[in-house]
């Protein structure tokens, strides 16, 4: 037991980024569709890939979108109406007229007439009676309908087909009672008209749940399939393109297939767990063996995963809703982010592993890798150097137009014309491009969250308005000067290695910030001929001397400069000798055993290159001013011996630069203080 508690302190670092990945690959697994998937990936006007295939059992064929749409707009223009015959209204009245006629009648005529009364009384209640009988219908608004539409009438329970012509309308029912009314000589007209007015009333109506519920279960009947594939028989050959009735078979037997397919759903989270392992275990050893930078960091790591990781269930849960959902996802967050704090190998890598693992969930993976690939290479290579917020609305741009170039290239090679593009996907694509500007605000909080640096805010820390550069060149304006001169060397040296030249001229301008605190100690910024070293022994000068590192590092923490940046300021010294006051120690006191710890640097050495660049320079620099005939031979001499003298003292030995990039510095460097010092370059004679 003890031995693992010790395996496991000694190598926690180790288990614990284990331990990260191992979290991500169980999230993504678990959002993962656990259907089976069909082996064959196939798309319209594309050759098949594999071999001939045959239908290897009875299936049937599928209808197209277009053809259900179409049946069911024909059932919809085919639907006959329901329309209910109220009896119990017709009955109330009949009644509530024949009371009303003769209390009319009474009114007006008295009883004298009996012969009017009943010829007029007669004639009213039966011309009502057969009007009502055969039906006023009541169309609403809601409803098309000409005369010659069927309907359903539902009378007595019983439903029966007519034509709506049959029935009369409020209208046409006066006008048939006009007609009649005129046949006979007898009639009273002119008292008959204001009853009918009051008796005639809309005794059909239109019975909208009931033809609703028809509609609904004609809908549902539909059939979804046309035609039967047999057992055996020819599908398409190997090589054939894939034409519209193919696809439409194979679409047909990818459905039978998933229909009829049972598999455990543990078998499938064991293959879809060595499936989503396999990218991102090539993930940890890309970063492992070629940037242990990157990987030796865990807050770097988490960072990644945490992109990758939301990526994929963001992605699983739009497809969820609608498969063309995935179009609106802006996977392109992804490597702008990373590029802001990172390069853009790895922002090509990760986006890379992050689509592949997408296009587990999403329909068409083949095209949406395609897709999402060359946009994704596209947008990089527009921000290989993202220093303006400007390039967050081209970068957008690009994407909108990337994403609707290749989509409409693939239109036209699978569907042969642009009658098919989908007007949505390409507002999908806008919409992508335009959530791609929440990537500034993200950059912002992974800043603060990781205390991380961009190139952005890197030009803003190495602006000599900002408030900690300003008092370095109020208090020691001579350091201020040397800092500027060493940003100079070190900025064009390192881009000349493939550094992060702006990283290093921030480091630069902050890295002698501590000398503010005693700005006097340091030569640069003494004036006339008093040194207030001449009052202090050797050992209190170096203290001085190397306090200026630790002041240094105090003061940027105070003003919240991120660690980047404070790491050029422990290292740009490292863990060398404060050799004037050293030698002068052993020339004084040859005699006194020297303890070396009085006057060497606390370190840490440089780790990078551009950690290195800065040591280089910072001596370089300082060293050349005491120069005094500078020319092209002193000059190479003196880069020469500083960063020989840096090297056998091994001030190297934890950065990952190789000789032939510190000769690239060495040139960079004698070819800028020579432009410096004004020195011309002496080109060999011609004889």
């Amino acid at each position: 037991m003890k031995k693992e508690l010790s395996y496991i302190r000694n190598h926690y670092a180790e288990i614990y980024k284990v331990f990260l990945f191992l979290v991500s690959i169980i999230i993504i697994v678990t959002v993962l569709p656990k259907e089976v998937q069909f082996k064959y990936e196939y798309n319209l006007n594309m050759p098949w890939m594999y071999e001939d295939l045959v239908a290897p059992n009875d299936f049937p064929i599928l209808k197209t979108e277009e053809e259900i749409r179409a049946e069911k707009e024909l059932i919809r223009k085919q639907l006959k109406p329901y329309f209910v015959y109220d009896s119990i209204l017709t009955q109330q009245t009949i009644a509530k007229s024949e009371i009303a006629f003769d209390s009319a009648w009474v009114k007006q005529y008295g009883f004298e007439d009996k012969q009017a009364y009943s010829i007029n009384r007669s004639f009213y209640l039966n011309t009502l009676k057969e009007i009502l009988d055969q039906g006023v219908i009541n169309i609403p608004n809601s409803i098309q309908l000409n005369e010659n539409q069927v309907i359903i009438l539902v009378r007595n329970n019983t439903g029966k087909e007519h034509f709506t012509k049959y029935f009369y309308t409020v209208s046409s029912a006066f006008e048939e009672i006009k007609r009649r009314t005129k046949r006979h000589k007898q009639l009273q007209a002119n008292f008959l008209k204001p009853l009918f007015l009051r008796a005639i009333v809309q005794n059909i109506n239109y019975d909208k749940n009931k033809t609703e519920n028809e509609l609904s279960t004609l809908l549902d009947n539909l059939s979804p399939y046309r035609g039967m594939v047999k057992n055996g028989q020819r599908i398409i050959d190997k090589g054939e393109i894939i034409n519209t009735e193919v696809f439409r078979i194979l679409k047909s037997l990818q459905k039978d297939f998933e229909s009829k397919t049972r598999q455990s759903p543990i078998t499938v989270t064991i293959g879809e767990s060595i499936l989503i392992a396999t990218p991102m275990i090539a993930f940890f050893l890309y970063l492992l063996f070629f940037r242990i930078d990157i990987f030796e960091d865990s807050k770097n790591l988490i960072m990644l995963l945490i992109l990758i990781t939301t990526m994929v269930v963001l992605t699983r849960i739009l497809v969820t809703y609608h498969s063309n959902y995935v179009f609106i996802i802006p996977l392109m967050i992804s490597p702008i982010i990373i590029r802001a704090f990172y390069d853009t190998q790895l922002a090509l890598i990760t986006h890379i592993i992050t689509v592949i693992l997408v296009s587990f969930i999403v329909p068409s993976s083949f095209q949406f890798l395609f897709l999402q690939l060359m946009t994704g290479l596209i947008t990089i290579i527009n921000i290989r150097n993202l220093q303006k917020r400007s390039q967050f609305l081209i970068t957008a741009i690009i994407i909108f137009v990337s994403f609707s170039v290749i989509y409409f290239g693939m239109i036209l090679a699978m569907e042969g014309g642009i009658k098919d593009i989908d007007l949505h996907i390409i507002a999908y694509f806008a919409i992508s491009a335009a959530l791609t500007f929440f990537s500034y605000p993200l950059i912002f909080l992974f800043e603060k969250l990781f205390m991380l640096v961009t190139d952005m805010s890197l030009l803003e820390y190495s602006d000599t308005n900002n408030s900690l550069i300003r008092k370095l060149a109020e208090k020691a304006p001579g350091t201020f000067h040397h800092s500027v001169q060493v940003a100079n060397l070190a900025e064009e040296a390192t881009m000349i290695i493939g550094g992060n030249a702006l990283l290093v001229r921030a480091g630069a301008m902050y890295h002698d910030i501590g000398k503010a605190e005693n700005p006097m100690f340091f030569t640069e910024n003494q004036k006339g001929s008093f040194n207030p070293h001449d009052e202090l022994t050797f050992q209190e000068s170096a203290q001085i001397i190397i306090n200026h590192v630790l002041q240094g590092i105090e003061l940027a923490k105070n003003n919240n400069i991120p660690d980047q940046i404070i790491d050029f300021i422990r290292t740009h010294h490292g863990t060398k000798r404060v050799e004037y006051f050293y030698r002068m120690y052993k020339k004084d006191f040859p005699e006194d055993d020297v303890r070396l710890a009085d006057f060497t640097y606390h370190g840490p050495i440089p780790y990078s290159k551009e950690t290195c660049v800065l040591m280089m320079a910072d001596a370089v620099e300082a060293a050349s001013r005491s120069l005094k005939t500078p020319d092209a031979k002193s000059i190479s001499e003196l880069v020469d011996a500083i960063i020989k003298s840096q090297m056998d003292q091994g001030q190297f030995n934890n950065a990952n630069i190789t000789m032939k990039e510190i000769n690239m510095v060495k040139k960079a460097f004698k070819r800028k203080l020579m432009n410096i010092h004004h020195v011309r370059i002496e080109y060999p004679s011609e004889k």
